[in-house]
């Protein structure tokens, strides 16, 4: 499939997470989305250095500035499991707004044209880092990375977008 632009509707899919019961439990990303302006939010990896670091901090603590523009979600997205995610996002503890989900298999990001293959790496297919500023599921900003840049998809960057 072709890369996800401005103007397209993201497709639906379904992605996890695992609930303070340690619970797998699937949403759809249509059920997140509709009718509200959300941050999806792409990593490669969870726990890793850029990811960790950079990308994923910057949402957190912009995530109030964000909301006060109409964001109404923010989600970061990884090829990574449910409970993985589940323990990257324990591990901000100053977290109160960002949403850490599932897309264990990267069948969703593969729908929007989005998969990243490090296989050469020994990491598989993962999602490419991106930030997709969504109004009622129309992409109305898709900030893509090349491979292994973080220049375009940061929380800055979004709230320059708004």
């Amino acid at each position: 499939m072709a890369c996800i632009v401005v103007g397209d509707t993201i497709p639906d899919g379904t992605v996890s997470y695992a609930d303070e019961a340690h619970q797998i439990l699937n949403v759809s990303v249509h059920s997140i989305a509709a009718a509200k302006q959300v941050i999806l939010c792409g990593v490669p990896g969870a726990f890793t250095p850029t990811c960790s670091l950079k990308h994923v901090p910057g949402f957190i603590e912009k995530a109030e500035e964000l909301k006060s523009k109409g964001i109404s979600e923010i989600i970061v997205i990884s090829v990574n499991d449910p409970y993985v995610m589940r323990a990257w996002g324990k591990s901000y503890p100053e977290n109160k707004h960002v949403k850490f989900l599932s897309d264990s298999s990267g069948a969703y990001v593969k729908t929007l044209g989005l998969e990243l293959d490090v296989s050469d790496r020994g990491f598989g297919i993962r999602s490419q880092r991106f930030a997709l500023l969504l109004d009622d599921l129309k992409v109305k900003v898709a900030n893509v990375e090349s491979d292994g840049q973080f220049k375009v998809s940061s929380a800055e960057d979004m709230l320059k977008a708004l």
